[in-house]
C-alpha cells in the first residue's frame, strides 16, 4: 500500500515537471519567433507604402499626361505660404483625385472656396487611405510633395516639382525624372488636413532624412474644426537667418495671421518653415521618383545626393545611391 502511494507521488511529481518543461520550451519559442513575426508584420506595412507612393506616383503621370503639366504644388494669391488654417491654399493632392479613383471626393469639393472654408470641411476631413502609412501610429497623413532642396518657405522660386503656382511640364524636369523626387514619405503630415497646400503636404531636403527638429508652434494660433491641438514644424537652426528675412512677410502676408500680436519671432518662423522628410520606417524612407519608381533611400545617403534629387533642374549627376 505504501508502495503504491509513493509510485503515484513519484508519477505527479514527473508529470507535473514535464508540464513546466513544455511550458518553458514554447515561451522560448514564441521569444524566438516574435521578432521573426514583427520583421514579417513590418515588411508588410513597408510594401503597402510603396504601392501608396506608387499609386501616388502613377496618378501624376496621369494628371501630366492629361494637363501637360504637374498639379501645383498649392494654389494661392500671392506667397510665401504660411502654415496656418487661412488662405485659398489648395494642394496638389486635391487636383489628382480622379487619377485616385476619389471621383466623388473631388466632385464633392468646392473649388470656389479655400480649403480651411467650412463648406469644404467634408472633404477636410475625409480618411484618404493612400495618403497613409500603415507602419504610422501618430495618424494625420504621411506622403509630401517635394518643393525645394533647401530649406525654403513655399513660394513661386522654388527648386523642386511642388511649390506655389507651379506648373511644371517635361521640359522643366532638366535632371530627367528618374533623378528628380516628386513624392516622400513624412511622420508629421498632414496636421491641416491633406488638402491643404502647405507643409502638411508639402516638404523638402533642408535636414537629411529623419533629421528634423521640431518645434512647436503654440494652440494661440486657431486651427480649423475645432482642432486646438499644438502642430510640430520643421525647425533647423541652421536656416533662422535665412528666415529673418521673411519673418516680417508673416505680418504682411494678404492672408493675414490670427492673434498675430500673441505670436513670438520664433513663432512667425514656424509659420514659414517647411520641413524635411521622415518616416516610421528603419534607418530611411521611401520617395516615388518621377518615372513612377519606388525607392527606399537611407538616412546615411550622402546629403548633397539628397539635394540633387530633391532639385528638378541643378544639373549635377546624382551617381549612386
Amino acid at each position: 500500500m505504501i508502495s503504491l502511494q509513493v509510485k503515484k507521488s513519484h508519477s505527479a511529481g514527473f508529470v507535473l515537471m514535464e508540464l513546466w518543461c513544455v511550458i518553458a520550451v514554447i515561451a522560448v519559442l514564441i521569444a524566438l519567433l516574435l521578432p521573426a513575426v514583427q520583421s514579417a508584420r513590418e515588411a508588410a506595412r513597408a510594401t503597402t507604402c510603396k504601392n501608396n507612393l506608387m499609386q501616388l506616383g502613377i496618378a501624376l503621370q496621369n494628371y501630366q499626361m492629361a494637363h501637360l503639366m504637374l498639379p501645383s504644388g498649392t494654389v494661392n494669391s500671392q506667397g510665401p505660404i504660411l502654415n496656418q488654417p487661412q488662405g485659398y491654399h489648395v494642394g496638389w493632392v486635391i487636383q489628382i483625385l480622379p487619377l485616385l479613383e476619389e471621383r466623388v471626393a473631388f466632385q464633392r469639393y468646392d473649388f470656389a472656396k479655400g480649403v480651411y472654408d467650412p463648406v469644404n470641411s467634408e472633404i477636410a476631413n475625409y480618411r484618404l487611405t493612400c495618403f497613409v502609412c500603415p507602419s504610422s501610429y501618430l495618424g494625420g497623413y504621411n506622403y509630401a510633395g517635394c518643393q525645394n532642396d533647401v530649406e525654403a518657405p513655399i513660394d513661386s522660386d522654388n527648386q523642386g516639382v511642388f511649390f506655389l503656382n507651379s506648373s511644371i511640364r517635361e521640359k522643366d524636369l532638366k535632371d530627367g525624372r528618374a533623378y528628380t523626387i516628386f513624392v516622400g514619405e513624412t511622420a508629421d503630415g498632414g496636421f491641416l488636413s491633406w488638402t491643404s497646400g502647405t507643409s502638411s503636404t508639402l516638404r523638402n531636403m533642408g535636414t537629411k532624412i529623419n533629421q528634423s527638429l521640431a518645434s512647436r508652434i503654440s494652440s494661440r494660433v486657431a486651427f480649423p474644426y475645432g482642432d486646438s491641438r499644438e502642430y510640430q514644424f520643421q525647425n533647423d537652426p541652421m536656416s533662422d537667418s535665412y528666415f529673418d528675412e521673411y519673418e516680417e512677410m508673416v505680418d504682411d502676408n494678404p492672408d493675414g495671421i490670427r492673434e498675430s500680436e500673441e505670436l513670438t519671432a520664433e513663432d512667425r518662423k514656424s509659420l514659414l518653415r517647411v520641413g524635411g522628410f521622415s518616416s516610421f520606417h528603419a534607418e530611411g524612407a521611401h520617395f516615388s521618383l518621377g518615372d513612377a519608381s519606388v525607392r527606399y533611400i537611407s538616412q546615411k545617403t550622402d546629403y548633397e545626393i539628397l539635394k540633387r534629387l530633391a532639385n528638378r533642374q541643378d544639373g549635377n549627376l546624382v551617381g549612386e545611391y
